[in-house]
């Protein structure tokens, strides 16, 4: 296997449900992303072409907030997307 598709399989993580899915923020970080910020246009061309394909966005992108530690051992939500192998195959 070759590296990027070793690290690629190492940031899969499964839900409750035993499906995979990818963080769009460990995305973004491992394509070199220096702000998400801009990641999420790359995102939202993504969900554009997967429905031009006539696919359904919700099935390949769920928009989700994850909690982050912030110190204190106070915590607040950051957006994030949960991005199917099809949603990551598009963003590539």
């Amino acid at each position: 296997m070759d590296l990027p598709v070793k690290i690629f399989e190492e940031i899969k993580r499964m839900n409750e449900y035993e499906s995979e899915y990818w963080s769009a923020r460990n995305m973004a970080k491992i394509l070199d992303y220096q702000n998400y910020r801009n990641f999420e246009a790359v995102i939202a061309k993504a969900k554009l072409s997967c429905e031009k394909a006539g696919q359904s966005i919700d099935n390949h992108f769920v928009d989700v907030d994850d909690m982050v530690q912030i110190g204190s051992n106070a915590s607040r939500g950051i957006s994030n997307t949960h991005l199917s192998r099809y949603a990551c195959y598009l963003i590539m």
